[in-house]
């Protein structure tokens, strides 16, 4: 068994949110190592967003110029009903007056990114690949990890430490052990269909949009990879929800098939935007029925704390889930480096982080910025309108969107003050 060491910290998850951690860790001078189930990570996956509060945080590690370089900045986000027509637009990032931009981005060219800093600073050694956790125990000396080899079961020499982080996701033993008898994911009703396709820009470019509501087909689309071929082509990543029967399987990787929601964007011509030639040019499909877990009571015990979506999985809504992981891990980081027991820096980790995310998983489910759309849906009929300001006014559209963006941690207030963490 090998020992603990000074302040070394054991990561369990080499994905977003571990990857972060170390590179927090390592730049307040703290050592750390990581355990991977995966054989080999690769860039898997589809788009995300880098919300200002996130680029905050990845600037603060020296990784904005990179991801920049990978992905594309967020101009302007805009909000049409499923007749085409604009409800609401409105700037982000640096385009709205925050210091730090909203960068789109493939989720590998993130985690890659994340990964390419680490080797460098780190070391390539310092990640374990092929080592699944499966429990800890805590005893007066410190953390021991269980393992076993991921692609065999076989049990693999345990590790110790004092502070243990499990960044290992949805699925992470360590949340299972803490709370051995929580409920089952709660499913929302509907299911998300995610995929890219190459082609060329839209609107500004550097555009969000969001098309229509759950209930009879919901759109989301924004390129995430500017000029892939030399010819001005982007990568466009786009995202289908629509209501649908409930289902078990929570899987990113699950292929899905255009055929499934086709018919409800037939349709879609827009002068801006022609949807359904869009989606049957996807390169690839997933599909991933949009489930969360209610927040937890508690993430730490002793010396050992839970971390991403390991502490509050939530529903790809409002483009949070990394946002949260990638901040969790920074206040985490400062908090080690600042206090000489990891066991209250730890607690105080859950003190300032379990509710924020807490309400940010709550939030995706009744606030989240494309839920206006709902409203205005309700108060339509979900026919067209003649003047949108007599639907709902200005005022009312710009406090939705504030409302999130308090919840989420990413106001122009907190960011102003610095404080994400809240």
């Amino acid at each position: 068994m090998q020992h603990p060491t000074g302040k070394e910290v054991i990561i369990i998850g080499a994905g977003i949110g571990g990857l972060t951690f170390a590179l927090a860790l390592h730049q307040q001078g703290i050592p750390c190592r990581i355990y991977e189930s995966v054989s080999e990570i690769k860039p898997l996956g589809v788009g995300l967003n880098l919300l200002p509060h996130a680029m905050k945080a990845l600037a603060g590690l020296g990784l904005e110029q990179a991801l920049l370089a990978k992905g594309r900045e967020t101009r302007e986000y805009s909000f049409f009903t499923s007749h085409g027509q604009l409800v609401h637009r409105e700037p982000r990032g640096k385009f709205a007056g925050y210091p730090w931009p909203q960068v789109s981005i493939h989720r590998g060219d993130l985690q890659m990114t994340l990964l390419a800093a680490v080797e460098e600073r780190l070391g390539p050694g310092v990640i374990r690949l092929g080592h699944r956790c499966t429990g800890v125990n805590q005893g007066p000396h410190g953390v021991t990890v269980l393992l076993e080899d991921a692609a065999t079961g076989v049990a693999l020499a345990p590790v110790r430490g004092r502070t243990v982080v499990a960044c290992d996701g949805v699925h992470s033993a360590i949340r299972k052990q803490f709370h051995p008898t929580e409920a089952k994911p709660r499913y929302q009703g509907s299911t998300q269909w995610r995929g890219v396709t190459r082609a060329k820009p839209f609107m500004s470019g550097a555009s969000m949009a969001y098309v229509g509501t759950y209930r009879t087909g919901k759109l989301i689309t924004y390129p995430i990879r500017d000029n892939i071929d030399g010819q001005g082509t982007q990568l466009i990543n786009w995202v289908i929800e629509y209501a649908k029967p409930e289902e078990e399987e929570r899987d990113w990787n699950r292929v899905g098939r255009v055929e499934d929601f086709i018919h409800l964007f037939e349709d879609c011509h827009f002068d801006w935007l022609d949807v359904p030639a869009m989606l049957r040019a996807a390169d690839a499909v997933y599909e991933y029925p949009m489930v969360d877990q209610d927040p937890l009571q508690f993430w730490t015990v002793g010396g050992v704390t839970l971390l991403g979506d390991a502490a509050h999985p939530m529903m790809p809504r409002g483009s949070n889930g990394a946002a949260q992981a990638i901040i969790d891990a920074t206040v985490l980081a400062d908090l080690l480096a600042t206090m000489d027991n990891p066991h209250d820096a730890l607690k105080i980790y859950e003190e300032k982080r379990l509710k924020a995310t807490g309400d940010v998983v709550l939030a995706n489910r009744e606030i989240a910025p494309d839920a206006i759309l709902l409203v205005v849906e309700e108060r339509t009929g979900g026919q067209p309108f003649a003047r949108i300001e007599d639907v709902i006014s200005q005022e009312e559209l710009q406090e939705w969107q504030e409302r999130y963006k308090r919840v989420a941690g990413f106001d122009s207030g907190s960011l102003g003050n610095g404080n994400t963490a809240a």
